[in-house]
């Protein structure tokens, strides 16, 4: 219920969403002749839609995120690495189960970084979290694909480790932490997900009593971004904004529902 419930809302109130509900508003107020209300209404919606496209305050509102944690300054050495765990988002599931193989989507990183890191720590097995998790159409799951993807790579099999129930973050920690095999004391697993997405990753593993070192990939801003105007690729601001409020709201929601702890 949980999941359907924020995957509906969230369509809602993405700034897509609000801009459609705001026209459709628009539409009924001038029905209705309400005038004054259709233009506050139209030009709220104009800046909005001016901030969210040409601004870069989506990146601003990732930046936070992506600048919570950072990478160990040195590799840590391998007998302080359980494993390594990498959440699912990485994969496109609706092409790759068209088409076959494995299409990575636009956090694909996550993955590229866990076969550089399986490489550099060939000995400790490698966690997939990530179900199917699409609401509407057939998609693939990422534990689903990343057989494919790491043996294409080098990775072998035997050294996987594949979560497919899980469908958000919460559900990520609950069911890793479920099937995790004993580490050494003092061990860490390495948890690598997107730079924005690790302060809520990072509190919902905690919450689980998992024992992580944040490994951030697939970052989206520079970390000294300030404001400014004019951008070349108006579509790719929107995604930027509609992310950072995605995350921003995630974590929020999980904080308010327990599903998180210190982050």
């Amino acid at each position: 219920m949980f999941f359907t419930i924020s995957k509906i809302g969230w369509l809602l109130i993405q700034p897509l969403g609000l801009l459609a509900i705001a026209l459709a508003l628009l539409l009924f107020l001038t029905w209705r002749h309400r005038m004054w209300l259709s233009v506050l209404i139209a030009a709220l919606s104009l800046s909005g839609l001016l901030l969210a496209s040409q601004t870069n305050l989506g990146r601003l509102l990732l930046q936070p995120l992506e600048n919570r944690y950072a990478r160990p300054g040195a590799m840590p050495a391998s007998e302080e690495v359980a494993g390594i765990i990498v959440l699912g988002g990485g994969f496109d599931g609706f092409v790759t189960v068209a088409r076959g193989g494995f299409e990575l989507g636009s956090s694909g990183d996550r993955f590229v970084e866990a076969v550089r890191l399986a490489g550099l720590y060939p000995k400790v097995p490698v966690v997939v979290s990530g179900g199917e998790a699409a609401l509407i159409g057939n998609a693939e799951g990422d534990a689903s694909i990343a057989p494919r993807f790491f043996s294409a790579l080098g990775v072998a099999p035997d050294r996987l480790i594949l979560e497919d129930r899980s469908m958000n973050t919460y559900e990520n920690a609950v069911f890793t932490e479920a099937i995790l095999p004993a580490a050494a004391e003092g061990s860490k697993w390495l948890l690598v997900t997107s730079a924005y997405h690790m302060p809520r990753s990072v509190g919902a593993f905690r919450k689980q009593g998992v024992p992580i070192i944040p490994w951030p990939a697939d970052y989206r801003t520079s970390g000294e971004e300030t404001f400014r105007l004019g951008r070349n690729n108006p579509a790719a601001a929107m995604g930027e904004i509609s992310d950072a409020l995605r995350e921003w709201l995630g974590l929020l929601v999980y904080r308010m529902t327990g599903r998180i702890g210190g982050y």
